[in-house]
């Protein structure tokens, strides 16, 4: 048994082709913003996903985070 949550590839999710949720694209908007780049229109919610985990390792404020502690 997993003591863990289960990550699922996104492209796996049954409602992965549906657009990306409210708090989906308010994260992108904060995480683009800081990275200088620009949110692409109508992206489903496992594009969403993707692109958040791409735009999470270049953010300098989520990278310092983890430097700390």
């Amino acid at each position: 048994m997993s003591n863990g949550p289960v990550e699922k590839d996104p492209s796996d999710w049954s409602t992965g082709d549906e657009p990306m949720t409210g708090p989906q694209e308010s994260y992108l908007q904060t995480l683009a913003r800081e990275a200088g780049q620009d949110v692409p229109e109508g992206l489903s919610k496992a594009q969403a996903s993707e692109l958040i985990d791409q735009l999470q390792g270049k953010s300098q404020r989520l990278q310092e985070g983890d430097q700390e502690g």
